[in-house]
């Protein structure tokens, strides 16, 4: 079986995307709810592809593969099941969120390649900070080896409804990392979570979305519109 670096994402298209960015913190219920709202849209060709950049107050997610005792503080801050594959997240103000919602129909309808291209993002945009980020085989996320132990920098985890994905990943710019002591991040308990800033590589959100809507060009293609 190909391992995911062997991956060769098939996910470009030359419609048009939405790029959006959120100003304010979004509840978590809100963003279910436009997620699903857009989801059936772009199904039914009622609006394009729409990437959604936000910040969430902070919460705690579990995905369908969450395992109760991963959840340390369960009173620390509000829970939400999320519906999208994964364990528990902790979400939370410096934290680049992107929302991506895209017509898999159109892409090559290949999920794995899909999770390749989301993970091929985020290090190229990592990099363009001088992070560099990578995969691990047997974990999801993108990582970074550090003297003596490595540290997750971004995760993710998708949905897809009708050939249309929903969720997507986050990266730690400048989060509260002790709010991730409520959980065990993604069930993973012998690594530890860094940032950009950790890193002592401190940038403007506005940089992060720059970079983000350059990488995603790179890795997904279609012209993307501010909205």
């Amino acid at each position: 079986m190909a391992s995911r670096n062997d991956i060769q994402p098939a996910v470009t298209s030359s419609a048009p995307v939405r790029w959006e960015i959120s100003p304010a913190l979004v509840s978590y219920p809100d963003a279910l709810v436009r997620m699903d709202q857009e989801v059936e849209a772009i199904r039914h060709g009622e609006r394009p592809e729409l990437v959604w950049l936000l910040e969430h107050p902070p919460l705690y997610t579990s995905g369908t593969s969450a395992d109760p005792r991963d959840l340390v503080m369960p009173d620390r801050f509000p829970v939400y099941p999320a519906g999208r594959g994964g364990q528990y997240t902790y979400h939370g103000p410096g934290q680049r969120v992107a929302y991506v919602m895209l017509d898999l129909r159109k892409r090559g309808n290949d999920v794995r390649a899909f999770v390749a291209a989301l993970e091929d993002w985020i290090i190229r945009t990592l990099k363009d900070f001088g992070v560099h980020g990578e995969r691990r085989e047997d974990r999801v996320g993108v990582w970074v080896s550090r003297p003596g132990r490595e540290d997750k920098i971004a995760a993710l985890g998708i949905r897809v409804r009708h050939g249309i994905s929903f969720h997507g990943i986050s990266i730690n710019v400048d989060p509260e990392l002790e709010h991730f002591s409520g959980i065990v991040p993604c069930g993973v308990n012998e690594h530890g979570v860094t940032s950009l800033h950790d890193l002592g590589r401190a940038s403007g959100m506005a940089a992060i979305d720059k970079a983000l809507e350059a990488c995603f060009h790179d890795v997904f293609a279609g012209e993307k519109s501010v909205t």
